[in-house]
């Protein structure tokens, strides 16, 4: 299957890994991404370790203004709470970081940062952050600073709350994407044209059309963003281009046995393309593209749909 994706438990963190990185691409060359970064040898990881290579260079993207050499990124489904337990989780991952370097004061707490995302704006935590003294500041719609007596430099970003045109990449990750944040996602993805951009480009989109595999539906009649989200998700539209002809010519086949061959091959050709139609939301002149039927047959086929 390719964009019919099952109701089955979302796997949110893959899709947020490539969205981090199309997040900060104009400074990829001087961001090392390491995803799932292991804390010691049992199974203890970070979600995401993004460690800047160039000490002078600032990060012009909002959301990497407050990063410093070493940076620890936890990430938080749409499922998943965010409570004043997980803030001190994730410091004490960042913590836990910087004790296991391989010398003394190797990676200097001044050289760490902590980030924290989520879709929705954890209002309790925030709560909880002041009661505690410490000071809560929007910086940037959606980028919450807390600062006081912290160990690190950290902030709290809302994805539901990043601005359209700079962060619609993490907008969409969501089970209530807007249309108009996938277009502008697709729009923007199709000038990527490096493999690694690509693959990113791939895996948010995955997860993105899993959970809002009606929004899509509708983005899909527009025959613009349809071929556009065709190119980005070459593999998975050639999957289901080929699973599509394959159900319709063993549909014509069986028909075509009691019919004659002439007639079972047209009306396998036929159910090729409803099939096409139906599963991929596509006009019938799409359908037939994409089965590469010649233009001199094409008018027969259509007066038959």
């Amino acid at each position: 299957m390719a964009l019919n994706f099952e109701k089955a438990t979302i796997q949110w963190h893959p899709g947020f890994y490539s969205a981090a990185e199309l997040e900060l691409i104009s400074d990829k060359d001087v961001l090392a991404f390491q995803r799932e970064y292991n804390l010691s040898k049992a199974p203890l990881q970070m979600d995401l370790l993004i460690i800047k290579k160039l000490a002078d260079v600032r990060i012009e993207n909002e959301i990497g203004r407050i990063f410093k050499r070493y940076n620890v990124v936890e990430y938080k489904s749409p499922e998943d709470g965010l409570s004043i337990d997980d803030y001190y989780k994730t410091i004490g991952y960042a913590c836990l970081y910087k004790g296991f370097g391989d010398t003394v004061d190797q990676i200097p707490a001044r050289e760490l940062t902590v980030s924290i995302f989520r879709e929705s704006c954890p209002r309790e935590l925030l709560k909880a952050l002041k009661k505690e003294g410490l000071e809560v500041s929007e910086r940037f719609p959606g980028i919450y600073y807390v600062e006081g007596n912290v160990l690190f430099d950290t902030q709290i970003v809302v994805t539901g709350q990043l601005s359209r045109e700079a962060h619609s990449g993490l907008r969409i990750l969501s089970r209530s994407a807007r249309e108009e944040d996938i277009r502008d996602f697709i729009h923007k993805a199709t000038f990527l044209t490096e493999p690694g951009d690509r693959d990113n480009v791939e895996a948010l989109l995955q997860v993105s059309i899993s959970a809002n595999g009606k929004v899509y539906d509708t983005v899909r009649r527009d025959f613009v963003m349809c071929e556009a989200l065709r190119k980005l998700m070459k593999e998975e539209l050639e999957e289901e281009r080929i699973k599509g002809r394959e159900r319709g010519m063993a549909e014509g086949r069986a028909e075509g046995r009691a019919e004659g061959r002439a007639e079972g091959k047209e009306n396998a050709m036929l159910a090729s393309i409803r099939n096409l139609m139906d599963s991929m939301k596509w006009t019938a002149e799409q359908a037939m593209d994409a089965l590469k039927l010649p233009m001199d047959d094409r008018e027969k086929y259509a007066a038959k749909l």
